[in-house]
């Protein structure tokens, strides 16, 4: 398959494809049965109870992954932007999506076949072994924020958990200052509080000096209280 630049930057900035030259990318994603779709916001890519051998690699725009209940209720469990996949776990073990993958934004995803990058493909191309590890890595870094997110939700309060998401996004900014990637409702529901708790909690953080913020930049300003 052909691919445009926004596919190769894509591909070269993703975890799965690290220590794969660009000049290999094209072979690649041809043993792989690589295709593009695009998505509108809001749009499903995914649908939860649906099984799928396929996985997904955004080339533009961000996806959210969401669960619900019998009750209509919703929680985020994670997002992936431009050079990151989604889905990989269920379509390598075979199992039935738990989640829901939505277009966050317009997006143009990048549908991968598991079953071609867990068997030696008839061309036995020499990046299989490096994709295989790349794949076991990426689920392991998965994992560890699967982690943080239960660590996020341990706490007892909103405040409590409001305050250790923004904690973990300073740091893997590198500065007191950061823009998260959720909207309120989109922050509500992937911490599992209500939103008007959370605007109102917010609020009362900045009138009391420990945070302030515009949209989706916060700043760490004051002692955690």
């Amino acid at each position: 398959m052909g691919i445009t630049t926004e596919t190769t930057q894509a591909c070269l900035a993703c975890p799965l494809f690290a220590g794969i030259c660009e000049r290999d990318l094209t072979a690649l994603l041809g043993c792989l049965g690589a295709h593009e779709q695009t998505f509108s916001k809001g749009e499903y890519v995914l649908l939860a109870g649906d099984e799928t051998r396929r996985f997904g690699l955004v080339v533009t725009g961000s996806v959210i992954m969401t669960r619900e209940d019998v009750w209509g209720n919703r929680s985020v469990v994670g997002m992936a932007s431009a050079g990151s996949t989604f889905a990989e776990s269920f379509a390598c073990a075979t199992q039935p999506l738990l989640v829901n993958v939505i277009a966050q934004t317009d997006c143009t995803v990048l549908s991968l076949d598991a079953g071609r990058l867990l068997k030696t493909c008839h061309s036995a191309c020499t990046f299989h072994t490096q994709l295989i590890e790349n794949l076991v890595s990426d689920v392991a870094e998965k994992n560890v924020a699967l982690n943080e997110k239960l660590g996020h939700l341990a706490q007892r309060t909103t405040r409590e958990k409001v305050l250790s998401y923004l904690d973990e996004q300073s740091r893997q900014a590198g500065s007191s200052r950061f823009e998260i990637p959720l909207d309120r409702q989109q922050l509500a529901d992937y911490l599992s509080v209500n939103r008007s708790a959370l605007s109102a909690e917010l609020s009362r953080m900045r009138e009391e000096g420990i945070v302030t913020y515009r949209r989706n930049w916060f700043e760490l300003t004051g002692a955690r209280r």
